[in-house]
């Protein structure tokens, strides 16, 4: 299935992809987070600034970019603490306000908030070194040799699991938002989960920065 247009061992493929997708990671985290905050809506703002910025890299894996990531233990490492540093603040945002302010948030104060929805997911998944590299040593395991153009194979590679991915963002998103009317009235208990998120970041941003190439 799929092998005349340079694809193989395509179900083996999905299995893997399936559990590559259900294991957390910050993107997740932050579909869940947004849409449990401001609701579905931004819930999806977050999930297309996830699925953009996964679609980049893969095309920056087949044009060559992750060699350059392995090769380059500079660009490697601008890349790496930048996507730490990154997973830091919102980190810190996040323990912040649940934290230490106090009082509801202002409707100017919520409504900045979701207008960078999409640019926090954008740069939360272009800055992953790891990513990028995981692609190319994923994705050729599943690329006939023979085919005389890589760029199909890939496309449909990126396709299934970009598919895949917003399937289960939109689970996420919709959880997140029953998640959210739950807790909207045991405000100690949301207090509470959004400590834990912030935590979760920032323990992610540690474990990116002291990842090697």
């Amino acid at each position: 299935m799929l092998e005349n247009l340079g694809v193989i061992n395509l179900w083996t493929y999905v299995i893997g992809v399936i559990f590559i997708t259900l294991i957390p990671g910050p993107n997740s985290i932050f579909v869940l987070t947004s849409s449990a905050k401001h609701g579905v809506k931004e819930g999806y703002k977050a999930s297309l600034g996830v699925f953009l910025g996964d679609a980049t890299l893969i095309f920056l894996a087949y044009v060559g970019v992750a060699s350059l990531v392995r090769t380059s233990p500079m660009f490697f490492s601008v890349i790496k603490y930048s996507g730490a540093a990154y997973l830091f603040y919102l980190g810190s945002r996040i323990l912040y306000s649940s934290l230490i302010e106090k009082g509801r948030k202002t409707a100017e104060e919520i409504k900045v908030a979701k207008d960078h929805t999409f640019r926090k997911a954008l740069l939360l998944s272009l800055t992953n070194p790891k990513t990028i590299i995981f692609y190319v040593s994923f994705f050729v395991q599943f690329v006939s040799p023979d085919y005389p153009n890589t760029a199909v194979p890939f496309f449909i590679l990126g396709s299934i699991l970009e598919a895949f991915s917003m399937l289960y963002l939109s689970v996420l998103i919709f959880s997140g938002a029953t998640l959210a009317s739950m807790l909207r009235q045991r405000y100690g208990l949301a207090r509470l989960s959004n400590g834990c998120i912030g935590t979760l970041f920032l323990a992610f941003g540690l474990k990116l920065a002291m990842t090697s190439s």
